[in-house]
């Protein structure tokens, strides 16, 4: 019998790597997601974000209005016009951790960058990257592959402005398949205008400036669906604080951007959580009611920056504020400055007072109907028929259940194949018993009246918030027909609709099933379009089987099994901000409009030939 071999364990197995080795080997600690460029947080524009953020840094102190940013493929350039790296710390500047001016007040005193790290970090994960400081009418010149120094120059300028110019191409070995969208890189470079009144930025030629700030901001969001504001936004702004807000009839929930030092937290953090309180306090002291949070905030839009000397975040990539020590300034702050602002302007106080009644009358409503909800699914069982559950479960504070999902079917034939073959430790099932109801344009009671929608609800436990979220991955398993795609559209319109945090902390997924099977007596292929269905049937040969699946019943539960397996497919629903997804839903999602109906006749009616 052979001896069980053992790992040993002694000196030779510790390692110590360089900080840029480190970098590269767990890049997720430094630059979050990789992604491909599909989603606003992957981390090709997490390097972009980077070296834009040193270039504001100096916009802030003062020096440089303008900054020049070019992306050609992968290959990103961006120069700024601010004082320059000092020649002398060129390469220490980009390639020595914890090497910068940022930990000093006097130069910096509300930086956005990485404290050191963040230039270091675009260097490490880049295939090339090349920087060039001006200072003075010299300049410094340093070249890099993989973070490793190729070759430095320096010498005197053509009357070029002092100022500091990086090209950078993400590494492919790590970036695999990543391509920069327009869109992303537009909406950061919105956001960064928003919050430097003055700053200039040309993107490829496209300039982006804003002059007043946050309101600007406040304003293109309500814009993009033609929400009209109830009262002229709310504006405040100081050195420190800026925040900007006003109520829509026409949106749904709230929808609220947060900034902490030029850097957009699209998870919130302490900032957005004490300018909610000192809104809800200052209402309520004005008042003299007894209104909730939701009451004040739905339809309510909004944005708040603030700008601090040791902000504090939850992770390296920043999109959570940590900073505990501030909320109760902040909160006392907001609550002061609005107070002043009722007080001066009673006509637009009362505008808020009136809508802020009307929501807690509409709250008060819901509320009984979410009552006579829960009686009824009481009253019939204690369990949720259509859901055929897993043995474990996602506790995201825990860490417990990664990876648990949910498949969410269409009708009892589909589910069986699903039934048969699925891992009953980690893989549970909701039926759904026909096409769901389209609930765009729907308030939330009927989330309460649907039992549908509401058992989906009661079986995903996410009433309230994602906190008891029962499964890592949502996903919309639904035949590849016409019939299908519809489902699936219902079914992320209503998670969009009412729980919107679920698609944005990326738990939406789709289940990609084959299209094909081709086969001859040696080999079986399954395809997912027609373009790899007539590869196989060239990788084959001569008049191979080919089968077209209609939907999943039509998949035994043996061949089945792989594609929910180790090896299955999942495409995961992409989050748009609300303005943009909201266009994208009500177009499609929203009432027959004489438009949707033309784009249907010019786009999806084919002319049948005599």
């Amino acid at each position: 019998m052979a001896k069980t071999q053992k790992h040993v364990y002694d000196e030779s197995k510790v390692k110590t790597l360089s900080s840029l080795e480190h970098i590269r080997l767990r890049t997720g600690m430094y630059i979050g997601r990789i992604g491909s460029g599909a989603h606003y947080d992957d981390g090709c524009y997490i390097l972009l974000k980077e070296i834009i953020d040193n270039a504001i840094d100096e916009f802030i102190m003062g020096h440089g209005k303008d900054v020049e940013i070019k992306i050609e493929g992968t290959r990103v350039s961006v120069r700024d016009f601010g004082r320059g790296i000092p020649l002398g710390k060129v390469v220490d500047c980009v390639s020595k951790i914890n090497t910068g001016a940022k930990y000093n007040d006097d130069v910096f005193q509300f930086s956005v960058g990485l404290n050191g790290v963040g230039t270091k970090a675009v260097n490490a994960l880049s295939k090339s990257f090349l920087v060039r400081s001006h200072r003075e009418g010299q300049f410094v010149e340093a070249s890099f592959k993989q973070g490793k120094l190729k070759g430095e120059q320096k010498g005197k300028t053509d009357g070029d402005r002092d100022g500091t110019y990086i090209e950078f191409e993400p590494d492919p070995s790590i970036f695999k398949e990543t391509e920069f969208r327009n869109e992303h890189v537009e909406r950061r470079l919105r956001h960064y205008s928003y919050l430097n009144a003055g700053l200039r930025l040309n993107f490829n030629g496209q300039v982006f400036q804003s002059r007043n700030g946050l309101l600007d901001l406040v304003m293109e969001d309500l814009g993009t669906d033609g929400s009209e504001p109830i009262y002229p936004p709310l504006h405040f702004s100081s050195k420190t604080l800026e925040f900007c807000f006003t109520h829509s009839n026409s949106r749904y929930g709230e929808t609220f951007y947060s900034f902490v030092n030029g850097q957009y937290t699209s998870d919130g953090g302490t900032h957005l959580s004490a300018f909610r309180e000192g809104l809800l306090k200052a209402v309520n002291e004005y008042s003299k009611g007894g209104y909730e949070g939701d009451d004040v905030r739905e339809c309510m839009v909004g944005a708040v920056a603030i700008r601090l000397k040791d902000p504090m975040f939850e992770s390296q990539t920043k999109n959570k504020l940590g900073n505990t020590e501030i909320r109760s300034e902040l909160v006392n702050r907001v609550r002061e400055e609005l107070l002043h602002f009722f007080n001066r302007n009673k006509e637009v106080a009362e505008k808020i007072l009136s809508k802020v009644e009307d929501t807690k009358v509409l709250r008060k409503e819901l509320q009984a109907v979410k009552k006579l909800a829960r009686d009824r699914a009481k009253a019939i069982t204690l369990r949720i028929p259509q859901l055929k559950d897993c043995k474990a479960h996602f506790d995201k504070a825990k860490g417990k259940g990664k990876g648990t999902m949910v498949f969410i079917t269409e009708g009892q034939s589909a589910a069986g194949s699903i039934v048969s073959c699925r891992d009953v430790h980690s893989q549970a099932i909701f039926v759904l018993k026909g096409k769901p109801l389209n609930v765009w344009d729907l308030k939330r009671d009927i989330v309460y009246k649907n039992d549908e929608m509401y058992n989906l609800m009661r079986a995903l436990d996410i009433e309230d918030n994602l906190e008891r979220l029962r499964y890592d991955k949502v996903i919309l398993a639904t035949d590849a027909d016409v019939d299908g795609l519809h489902i699936r559209n219902l079914m992320i319109t209503y998670f969009y609709r009412f729980f919107e945090q679920l698609v944005h902390d990326g738990h939406l997924y789709i289940l990609e099933t084959p299209l094909f099977r081709v086969r001859n007596k040696e080999k079986t292929i399954y395809c997912y379009s027609e373009s790899e269905r007539d590869v196989a049937v060239a990788q084959l040969g001569r008049n191979p089987e080919i089968t077209r699946f209609k939907g999943l019943g039509e998949i035994s539960p043996a061949e089945f099994k792989p594609f929910i397996g180790k090896e299955m497919r999942l495409s995961q629903v992409e989050y748009a901000a609300k303005p943009a997804a909201a266009e994208i839903l009500s177009f499609y999602m929203g009432r027959n409009t004489p438009d949707r109906r033309e784009y249907i006749m010019n786009n999806l009616v084919v002319p049948v030939e005599a």
